[in-house]
């Protein structure tokens, strides 16, 4: 028998060597290279050629108290030099203990009990897996279908993806998972035959009742979804009645509902939870991470009532765990993060920030042919893409617009971040979305580099 050929690899190609850094799962292999990041300090970012980066977006909306935090690093020190990790069950660690406290005293209540994990994705499987146990509980174990919208996005694991509002995904993984029912987002920009936002608004919340009967009220454990969207929606922000709507639909149906808060929580729009701007709206469950450490540990972390747990535990306790759940180190670094958070009044300057960036990126949008919408609250906030702004038209996919924006970005030292949800089927934005600590000059850089990205993209696409 002949042995089969050995694959050749480029040996010219700079991912060439055994290992690689992560970009060749994602990278064809003659490709360019990313830039190597070197440093980082504030909302500044350098590669190892010296070059220095404005963070516009936080990364992927995460460094919220920008980099280098002397206050974080001490406290991570101090933990690392008492216990890395311990596992829970064998104890409790006071970093995990402080860090519940506050985040409950944060988030206020109904919201009295906060179970740690180690990003987005676990929190979304633990409050899945945490609603189910509750429903058996209670004696409703007919309810498992948990509905989402669509589009959304609520993680990479199965079952995250499972509630994530992407065809592309469904198509790809639909063999290895269960979906679940998916319901119209409340778009604001391309709405249905153009019609009246609030209107579209009350059709996706009726949308969802009617799901909800269709698929048999007592089969429907939750509802998920994000207060204020991330990047599947570009900082989507609904007409005020969507949100007691879907809370009142929710109740009348016995369906717990879930704030999907990765983005928008940990003070991101002016307030800590997002659900505040909605006080008649308030979830059963939210899920966090991203912000609440900021980058200096991976964290994510679910918000439950004292009873809600309370009725899990008395029939066994929580089916559900990870290795690295609240260890003491992540903890310590979560608490010293959210102390900065207060202590700097972090979420009084995303507000009072927010609004200025509002304006400005609303005065951007008058004088440029290539941004049609603009949306968020605090600074969480989204510019949509447009080629034609009368008619609403995208670039089409051939231009690769917003990986080419984000492309000139990097050459002028400015970071943006965005995704083309569904192929760009539900449109292109790119989200603006800067460190919390942001200052208004630095801002106003922010905005002069944007405003220079987009005028260089223009210039290509439309001459």
């Amino acid at each position: 028998m002949t042995a089969p050929d050995k694959p050749t690899i480029a040996t010219e190609s700079p991912f060439a060597e055994r290992g690689g850094p992560i970009q060749v799962f994602y990278t064809p292999l003659d490709a360019p290279r990313r830039p190597t990041i070197s440093h980082a300090e504030g909302i500044y970012m350098w590669d190892t050629d010296g070059k220095r980066y404005l963070d516009a977006t936080s990364g992927p909306v995460v460094s919220n108290i920008g980099h280098g935090n002397a206050k974080v690093l001490a406290a991570m020190n101090a933990q690392a030099a008492k216990v890395c990790y311990a596992s829970r069950a064998l104890f409790e660690n006071t970093a995990n203990i402080a860090l519940a406290e506050r985040v409950a005293g944060l988030a206020g209540p109904g919201f009295e009990r906060v179970f740690v994990v180690s990003g987005g994705s676990e929190a979304t499987e633990a409050a899945m897996k945490l609603a189910r146990q509750y429903a058996v509980a209670r004696g409703e174990k007919s309810r498992w279908k948990v509905l989402a919208r669509n589009p959304g996005y609520h993680g990479a694991t199965l079952g995250a993806v499972s509630v994530t509002g992407d065809p592309e995904t469904d198509a790809l993984y639909e063999p290895v998972m269960r979906i679940m029912p998916r319901v119209p987002a409340p778009f604001t920009y391309r709405t249905p035959g153009n019609i009246d936002a609030d209107a579209h608004a009350r059709d996706c919340a009726q949308a969802l009742e009617d799901a909800i009967l269709d698929e048999g009220p007592d089969s429907v454990l939750a509802f998920i979804m994000e207060p204020v969207g991330g990047l599947a929606t570009g900082a989507l922000v609904a007409p005020d009645a969507y949100y007691t709507a879907v809370r009142d639909i929710c109740t009348r149906h016995g369906v717990l509902l879930i704030f999907d808060e990765v983005m928008s929580g940990a003070g991101r729009t002016g307030r800590f939870l997002a659900a505040e701007h909605w006080p008649d709206a308030r979830s059963d469950m939210v899920t966090l991470a991203k912000g609440v450490a900021a980058g200096y540990t991976p964290m994510g972390m679910v918000l439950a009532s004292r009873e809600m747990v309370q009725t899990v535990v008395e029939n066994g306790g929580f089916l559900h765990g990870h290795t690295y759940s609240a260890n003491p180190l992540s903890c310590a670094v979560g608490d010293a993060v959210l102390r900065e958070v207060v202590e700097q009044d972090l979420i009084g300057n995303a507000e009072r920030l927010g609004v200025l960036l509002g304006d400005r990126l609303a005065t951007l949008m008058e004088s440029s042919p290539i941004v049609g919408d603009v949306r968020g609250i605090g600074l969480l906030r989204a510019i949509e893409i447009v080629a034609d702004k009368a008619s609403k038209t995208s670039f089409p996919p051939t231009a690769k617009a917003i990986s080419r924006i984000v492309e000139l970005g990097l050459e002028r030292g400015l970071l943006l971040y965005s995704r083309s949800t569904a192929g760009g089927r539900y449109g292109e934005w790119l989200m603006i979305t800067p460190p919390l600590i942001m200052s208004e000059a630095q801002l106003d850089e922010m905005m002069d580099l944007l405003t220079e990205v987009l005028a260089a993209f223009k210039a290509e696409a439309l001459g």
